[in-house]
């Protein structure tokens, strides 16, 4: 085991570097980001690329404009004796009537792109707060069953569980982990706050995402609270780590750390975590996470294309990775999406509070240590906050792109199965033209 491990660790190693390596020479990545994980880009910056193809809407739900009068047992008069009834409707006030979304414009745009680019496909859902799934569409080899890595994406999931815990006062995300594990005295002021805002002063992926200390968060072998442990407790990092809230150091195995100390305070796996507080009431039919870097693919950031959409491809693991290892469905993500809009509820069930929400959404980096995630850029509990439009993010290494736009009350979820940069450059095309259907309706 020990032998497969180390294998296993270099293969990871050499292969993430190799891809980050090649990726910078491209020159597609911004200063101080990784390709998984670059900032989305703000207005102060020109999009990477052409616009994406547009995307067929799902027709809004049949209405009618009135209900049949009930049926009546009475006779009805003769004829000449009856005078003509007045014309009458039930139907609802028009203010009162659903609105409609032309998102038509879309279709053709992620189409040609994926054309384009030769993608094998792409998926898109967009939720609005009052009005449900306003569209949901697929191309290519996509369609609402495919299941998807999500990489990055996974980083607002998983900040929401901490901060479901904490709605249940298990867990006090300002508190220091210490508090909660034995290990936390590794890195004794460090919070579950500062883990999830990339803010803990730990070695994130730059300047090496196969940082040696820390290794561990991209193998599927041993336990979550094992890795953790070695990660906090380790000397090998200590001319590297810095004060916690003085410099944002985006992901890496902080998020491993956090994942841990859920896990801990809540006396439950990572695994039953995930099923209690999102799949269970929100009627999720995919959600999950592993740890796929050095099972499939190079263990880089290109996508690995043996998961074809088959969770089966991957052995079970009790360390599944933290930052980047959930796989979902288009519908699951856009119902996630709605919850946030929601007030953090999934039907009658309270996921997340609106505290916790809005610590989440928040740009904490920003009120913490006046820090910033690029330029115009600040960054919450799991969520990239662009500081001149407003719109928040969770964008992730193989192209996905979750959005919201609280303001507005809506939110969008694009996914394709690449790399950070396509997906980016897509989502750049669609922002404006979703944007303008909804506040068009």
């Amino acid at each position: 085991m020990i032998l497969r491990t180390q294998r296993l660790a270099w293969l990871v190693a050499a292969a993430m570097v190799a891809a980050s390596c090649t990726d910078d020479a491209a020159g597609s990545e911004a200063a101080g980001t990784t390709p998984e994980t670059a900032p989305p880009a703000t207005a102060d910056s020109e999009p990477d690329a052409d616009p994406p193809p547009a995307t067929e809407a799902d027709p809004p739900p049949p209405t009618t404009d009135a209900d049949p009068p009930p049926a009546t047992e009475a006779d009805p008069p003769p004829a000449a004796e009856a005078d003509p009834a007045p014309a009458t409707t039930d139907a609802p006030p028009a203010s009162d009537a659903p609105r409609e979304y032309d998102l038509s414009a879309v279709s053709p745009v992620v189409q040609d792109f994926v054309d384009e680019r030769g993608l094998n496909g792409a998926g898109l859902i967009v939720v609005h707060r009052d009005d449900g799934v306003i569209h949901h569409e697929h191309w290519g080899e996509f369609d609402e069953d495919r299941i998807s890595l999500v990489a990055s994406s996974s980083k607002m999931l998983t900040a929401g569980v901490l901060l479901h815990l904490q709605d249940e006062g298990v867990l006090d995300i300002e508190a220091p982990v210490a508090d909660v594990a034995e290990w936390g005295t590794g890195n004794p002021t460090v919070t579950p706050a500062q883990l999830l805002s990339n803010s803990s002063g730990l070695v994130g992926l730059l300047p090496d995402p196969a940082y040696g200390p820390y290794l561990c968060q991209y193998l599927a072998v041993g336990t979550l609270q094992e890795c953790a442990a070695d990660i906090f407790t380790t000397d090998l990092d200590d001319g590297d780590i810095i004060s916690p809230d003085t410099e944002f150091r985006y992901g890496g195995a902080q998020w491993q750390v956090a994942g841990a100390v859920a896990e801990v305070a809540s006396g439950r796996s990572w695994a039953e975590l995930i099923e209690e507080i999102y799949v269970e009431p929100c009627g999720l039919e995919a959600l999950a996470y592993n740890n796929h870097f050095t099972q499939i693919g190079t263990g880089g950031f290109d996508y690995p294309v043996e998961f074809d959409g088959d969770p089966t491809t991957l052995d079970p693991t009790a360390n599944p990775n933290m930052e980047g290892g959930a796989y979902v469905t288009t519908g699951d993500y856009g119902k996630l999406l709605l919850m946030h809009l929601r007030g953090g509820r999934c039907g009658d069930v309270e996921v997340l509070s609106q505290e916790a929400l809005d610590a989440m959404h928040g740009d904490r980096i920003a009120a913490a240590y006046e820090g910033d995630a690029g330029i115009a850029t600040g960054y919450g509990l799991g969520w990239w906050v662009d500081r001149t439009t407003g719109r928040i993010s969770d964008g992730g290494a193989y192209g996905s792109v979750p959005w919201l736009d609280l303001e507005d009350g809506y939110g969008a979820y694009l996914v394709i199965e690449a790399d950070s940069g396509l997906g980016n450059e897509l989502a750049q095309q669609l922002y404006d033209l979703i944007d303008d259907a909804v506040n068009a309706a």
